[in-house]
């Protein structure tokens, strides 16, 4: 059961980080969605979301099996926000962006490769980009949860990205991350395919990312 208290401030944070996302481009035109796990439950965006039309009112509470009531529709990405929290108990919030680089990158069905050592902090060597599926099934919805199962983010094929993570905010950081590292991915392929880290240097990145706590992997 969650508290009255503890559901406005879910609430809360949700808008803002649905805000944020818009404000710094990761999501244009009610793209994309965001949601927080709620007791048994999830809050989303409701289907058509947009920065000036959200409102702590508007986030519809769904269950993982779909149920909702009112009169503001879930996003039609509901499915896949389920199926994480189903398949990943640490999972406490969901961030799915259509962004210009991880959208790119997806485009080519191909993972985002370790030629950084930041794209270790997504839990490993690289990002996995799922097959594509049309929007909205729980194909894509299972591929989605099955790819976040050693990783914190994955690309999903010729649509977008999304992460997963412990609360919203962090979870809107892991985005705005991978679309960084996805930037200086396609940047850098101009010049040729870059080198990428050796699994000796992985090992030393992740000896020494954990010794200094740097940053929460998956």
């Amino acid at each position: 059961m969650v508290n009255i208290a503890d559901e406005k401030t879910l609430r809360i944070q949700l808008v803002e980080q649905y805000k944020h996302v818009e404000k710094i481009g990761l999501n244009e035109l009610a793209s994309g969605n965001l949601s927080v796990r709620f007791g048994e439950n999830m809050l989303i965006s409701p289907s058509g979301a947009t920065s000036e039309n959200i409102t702590v009112d508007t986030l519809v509470e769904v269950s993982l099996d779909g149920e909702w009531e009112g009169d503001r529709k879930p996003s039609s990405e509901w499915r896949m926000h389920a199926a994480i929290y189903q398949q990943h108990e640490k999972a406490h919030a969901v961030v799915h962006t259509h962004s210009d680089y991880c959208v790119a990158m997806a485009s080519h069905l191909k993972p985002l490769p370790g030629f950084h050592y930041l794209v270790g902090s997504f839990g490993g060597n690289d990002v996995p980009c799922v097959p594509y599926s049309t929007f909205g099934t729980q194909s894509l919805g299972d591929d989605a949860a099955e790819a976040l199962t050693k990783r914190s983010a994955c690309l999903l094929g010729k649509h977008g990205m999304i992460a997963r993570g412990s609360n919203i905010k962090a979870t809107a950081d892991l985005a705005h991350r991978l679309e960084i590292m996805c930037r200086q991915y396609l940047l850098a392929s101009q010049y040729g395919e870059p080198q990428l880290l050796t699994d000796e240097e992985w090992t030393e990145f992740f000896d020494r990312a954990q010794k200094v706590a740097y940053g929460k992997f998956i």
